[in-house]
């Protein structure tokens, strides 16, 4: 089976829980402290060695593409200022073997239908979906700690974590046994389960590694509430006939889906920013009485 060189990032959401912030301009663009979020994912797929980033897009979502696009304007505007470190900055955001490609969801039909409307360009080649509103932070990064993985077990392989039982509704929960560290093979697969119904209370995040059979899976499950295919279904059918892994990463995950994660990620990445980062923890400090 082939090296994970393409990435899925489904970027069509509305973002309502953002709201005015979100009505013109995409939650992926949101910025924590210099940086949209939507950058940091990208980040992290190419340091797992990928090339190809597969944007899932919408109506309202032109900055995404425009972001990762060459910006000859401010280029110009750059150099005539002679602002050459930030002219490098912008020019070298993105290393220049990459590939950025645009399909369009016309209508939100749920993540497992964003995936599938990628199939076109993945083909018949193992694949990671990046979900940018989860911001994880870890050393290696999250992506290229599952790319390892998948290396060596030739198998689809689900980002996890351990989640409160209260808030096992909000995610897909695994059933799994252990197989390595912080590693674990997935029997089963539920989506939003109530806490008394929960198999476990392991989560599965914003980051997968799929096999290209989980195309053929979302092609023929049933849409569920709302008419929405969901990704969740696709995999507990695709584990009917192959293996898929749990992987606990290493690293904090910060919910920018949420207003709370979402301040919580730009305090911590604030507070490490080489430019600012002293200012502003002293600052944080003086707050605290």
């Amino acid at each position: 089976m082939k090296k994970v060189r393409k990435a899925v990032f489904p970027v069509a959401g509305m973002g309502t829980r953002f709201l005015p912030a979100t009505k013109a301009s995409p939650k992926e663009m949101l910025p924590i402290v210099d940086k949209p979020l939507i950058q940091y994912a990208v980040e992290e797929a190419v340091a797992a060695g990928i090339t190809d980033m597969v944007f899932v897009t919408g109506r309202s979502k032109r900055a995404i593409e425009d972001h990762f696009d060459k910006a000859y304007e401010l280029e110009s505007e750059l150099e005539a200022r002679g602002k050459s470190e930030l002219l490098e900055f912008v020019r070298s955001m993105i290393p220049k073997n990459i590939n950025c490609i645009y399909i369009r969801q016309a209508e939100a039909l749920g993540l497992g239908h964003a995936v599938l409307c990628a199939k076109p360009v993945i083909g018949d080649e193992p694949f990671a979906v990046i979900l940018a509103d989860d911001l994880l932070d870890g050393n290696p990064p999250v992506m290229k700690q599952m790319t390892d993985v998948f290396d060596y077990y030739r198998c689809s392989v689900l980002g996890v974590q351990d989640v409160p039982r209260a808030e096992t509704k909000s995610y897909g929960i695994v059933d799994a046994r252990r197989v390595a560290d912080r590693l674990e093979q997935i029997n089963a697969i539920v989506e939003k389960p109530k806490p008394e119904d929960a198999p476990s209370t392991l989560a599965v995040v914003g980051r997968y590694i799929l096999t290209p059979r989980i195309f053929h899976h979302l092609e023929n499950i049933r849409p569920g509430a709302g008419g929405e295919i969901q990704l969740t279904d696709g995999i507990a059918s695709l584990l009917d006939e192959e293996q898929v892994l749990a992987h606990r990463y290493d690293g904090v995950r910060y919910d920018c889906g949420s207003k709370l994660g979402y301040l919580q990620a730009t305090v911590v990445f604030g507070q490490r920013h080489p430019e600012v980062g002293p200012a502003f923890d002293e600052y944080l400090k003086s707050l605290v009485v």
